[in-house]
């Protein structure tokens, strides 16, 4: 305790008061000694009341002081020890030498966290720390706790946010989601039905849809005899991710007198926006799961991101050619209102990107407009490479081959640029031509994914198509007819649709054999495709020994990995994926190799059981529901293995979008 605590002492006032009292004592005393006595008894006195009242209050200030500071201490040591608060310090290597009271409750009775590693906490913890994080979030046992790092103190305070994180629970669970229904293929199915048909179908229908809506809690409307309005919240939407939306499965088994299935799809707006906002989000993912092909969910949130369900089907076949004619009606007058035309399709090309290019060539000189396929050759693989070197020999129709380069040069707002076999930016020849012009097409058979072309002034993609090559030829029937197709022109469309269906094997329609009819009258040689398709010996033994490696993974699915180093083309690994869904217990394939240009390819093929276009999209791949591939960069074979085999058991066992 500080001296001037311990011994009295007198303020600076009362001193100059004592002292001016002095020399006045002294005058007194010199000229009446006994008023001076008196004076002087009276001053002792007052010095001594003076002293003792500072003593007390110093004893007094002393107490005070005392008990603060006990109370504090004990304040503190409750706070430390008592509050619901964790307080956790670590050694250098990530050890717990400390742990307040509060944290016991998190282990068992007789155990104790001191010694354990931080990781016995959350695995994430210590690479929280290593990282330079002030702030970490983790779970234990039901608890979510707000960790603040202080990692050069080696200490840790670990507040309790279970009830703030209910509630963050509680408001996202309830926040509105609104989506449409719509029967694909009801307008096919019910045309020629009797009204007593139609009634009987609508009721099943409703029934089935209403019974749905009741055991989730969700408001539904009929707003049209295809279309149905339903409002949920995002609990109800997350139970219906759970169940993998059984509904589609349900409406599926609906056989109607034509033995055709009726299918839905579902557009599912969500997010923190306006009611309008998530009824434009609706209909953008319903628009999204037509342009795949129907029979699926597709939820897009206000990020844009957009998470799919179902397409467990192959798109039906349109059984009208309108639509055909229709926009085979409008190209012709894109065409006319252009400077020229220029056609590309996606990097690697193959027979259907060449062959579709060609008949987009035909159809701008048919119109009377200069046309040139951006190609480069430096992306040429070996399976369309013989295709190439036939249409090379042909002077008139190569010179209309351009490269990346000279398509740059070239362009310019007034230039109608086609996009084929793909509808991916990052899929084109030349991503830069997307910028040069407003005016662009696409023509495309995949299914539609997330990633689009943006504000396209027309698209045609039909996901029940074989090939592209089927949709060109369809439109070529409608153009002028002074078109005339060579030899050569023809077998390279028809090419693409063989090499498409494997040989009018898969996905194949009674329209893509009108297209190959077609193409056959205008001299289309089958004889000349065969030789297209002819491949060396090496490569046939270098697809044996990629298929020699193939493993069966679970249930039927098979998985082959190229060695470390090697390179394979696209179209070899495509092909080696085909052989091997021709082996008896296999019911879709796999195929991993390096590619030239670093990345890892991905080829997968099914056989309609297994959807190998949503695992291909979990890659940032896709395709279609049996035919899809991928590629990946910045990864290994042996890595991307590992997360295949990954999405390949999420799929198989639940818990990620079918």
């Amino acid at each position: 305790m500080p001296n001037s605590l311990k011994k009295p002492k007198i303020s600076g006032h009362f001193w100059i008061i004592y002292t001016i009292s002095i020399v006045l004592l002294g005058f007194i005393w010199y000229y009446q000694w006994e008023l001076g006595l008196m004076m002087t008894l009276l001053l002792a006195a007052s010095i001594y009341y003076t002293i003792r009242a500072e003593q007390n209050m110093i004893n007094e200030t002393e107490e005070y002081i005392s008990t603060l500071s006990y109370r504090v201490k004990k304040v503190g040591e409750e706070a430390l020890l008592e509050m619901p608060l964790g307080i956790v310090l670590f050694s250098e290597n990530y050890k717990i030498e400390w742990a307040n009271p509060y944290m016991n409750k998190f282990t068992e009775a007789e155990e104790t966290l001191v010694g354990n590693s931080l990781e016995q906490l959350s695995e994430q913890l210590v690479t929280s720390i290593k990282e330079g994080k002030k702030e970490a979030w983790m779970t234990i046992d039901d608890y979510e706790f707000q960790i603040m790092i202080k990692k050069d103190e080696r200490l840790l305070y670990l507040f309790d946010r279970t009830k703030q994180t209910e509630i963050q629970n509680l408001y996202q669970n309830e926040q509105t989601v609104l989506a449409i229904i719509f029967l694909d293929n009801y307008e096919e199915i019910t045309q020629g039905m009797d009204d007593t048909a139609k009634s009987h179908i609508n009721s099943q229908v409703t029934s089935i849809l209403n019974k749905w809506s009741n055991e989730y809690g969700i408001y539904l409307k009929r707003t049209s005899q295809e279309r149905f309005l339903a409002v949920m919240n995002q609990e109800i939407l997350y139970q219906l991710e759970k169940s993998k939306f059984e509904i589609l499965d349900e409406v599926r088994e609906l056989i109607s007198d034509h033995n055709v299935p009726l299918t839905l799809s579902l557009g599912t707006g969500v997010g923190p926006v306006s009611l309008p906002e998530l009824g434009e989000l609706a209909q953008s993912s319903l628009d999204l799961a037509l342009g795949r092909g129907g029979d699926q969910v597709a939820i897009k949130d206000d990020t844009g991101k957009v998470r799919f369900y179902g397409g467990k089907t192959n798109p039906m076949e349109k059984r009208t050619r309108v639509r055909a004619r229709v926009i085979s009606h409008a190209m012709k007058e894109l065409v006319k209102e252009s400077d020229r035309v220029l056609i590309m399709g996606h990097k690697s090309p193959d027979m259907d990107a060449v062959g579709a290019s060609i008949g987009i060539l035909k159809i701008a000189q048919a119109n009377d407009k200069q046309g040139f396929i951006v190609l480069d050759e430096d992306e040429i693989d070996t399976g369309v490479d013989k295709m190439i070197e036939e249409v090379k020999e042909d002077e008139e129709l190569w010179s209309n081959f351009i490269s990346p380069e000279d398509a740059l040069e070239m362009v310019n707002n007034e230039t109608l640029l086609v996009v084929v076999d793909t509808h991916k930016p990052s899929m084109v020849v030349e991503e830069k031509l997307l910028e040069r012009t407003e005016h662009v097409v696409v023509i495309d058979h995949h299914r539609r994914a997330e990633e689009f072309i943006a504000d396209p002034t027309l698209v045609y993609m039909e996901p029940y198509a074989s090939s592209t090559a089927e949709l060109v030829t369809e439109l070529l029937e409608y153009q002028p007819k002074k078109l005339k197709l060579t030899m050569l022109e023809a077998t390279a469309l028809l090419s693409g649709i063989i090499v498409d269906t494997k040989s009018f094997t898969l996905r194949t329609g009674s329209r893509t054999f009108d297209a190959a009819s077609y193409l056959r009258s205008k001299g289309a040689d089958t004889v000349l495709v065969q030789k297209f398709l002819k491949e060396d010996l090496d490569v046939y033994v270098r697809r044996s020994h990629l298929i020699e490696k193939a493993e069966v993974y679970r249930d039927g699915v098979a998985i082959s990995a190229g060695a470390e180093g090697e390179t394979y083309g696209p179209v070899l690994i495509a092909q080696a994926a085909d052989t091997l869904l021709t082996m008896s217990g296999i019911v879709a394939s796999f195929v991993i190799s390096e590619r030239k240009d670093g990345r890892i390819g991905i080829s997968a093929r099914s056989l309609g059981d297994v959807n190998v276009q949503v695992i291909m999209e979990r890659m940032n791949g896709g395709g279609h529901l049996t035919n899809a591939a991928t590629q990946l960069e910045d990864t290994t074979i042996s890595d991307a293995k590992a997360l295949l085999e990954d999405i390949i058991d999420e799929y198989f066992e639940g818990g990620s979008p079918e």
